[in-house]
């Protein structure tokens, strides 16, 4: 992971940089209710030092156990989740000493539980997965 503060309008964030084998940047915030994720996440999807664009997740952390997260994904915009998104708010939770290694993470679509393995240094999702929609299109 890497760290590094970012400046938007005056107010400063710590980017936490993560790969799931696709980019993430974690930041973490008290009231995710009334952060402006709008705001925010469009600002650094596009950001000049992520020229292929990155996901950004907004995360809050319940207990050592829990977090709370939204996302911003790249090319998408806010969606209610997503998998690789919560690995990597997990995986940047644990690393700034705020969580255990397996934690429950709570999003707008539902709760999915990551492990991230010790001995083998995979991180392993799980979770309820639904059809929302279903579409066809004529080619």
């Amino acid at each position: 992971m890497i760290t590094c503060p970012v400046t938007i309008d005056g107010r400063e964030l710590k980017l936490n940089l993560v790969s799931m084998g696709n980019p993430h940047c974690i930041i973490f915030a008290e009231d995710l209710d009334n952060f402006q994720v709008t705001k925010f996440g469009p600002y650094l999807e596009t950001y000049h030092t992520f020229p292929k664009r990155i996901n950004v997740e907004f995360v809050n952390v319940l207990s050592q156990k829990e977090i709370r997260m939204r996302v911003w994904e790249r090319g998408v915009g806010e969606t209610d989740g997503c998998g690789t998104g919560a690995c990597a708010a997990a995986v940047a939770s644990v690393l700034n000493g705020f969580t255990e290694r397996e934690v429950v993470v709570n999003q707008p679509g539902g709760k999915v539980d990551v492990n991230w393995d010790k001995k083998s240094g995979a991180v392993f999702l799980t979770g309820m997965a639904e059809v929302v929609y279903k579409g066809e299109i004529i080619v």
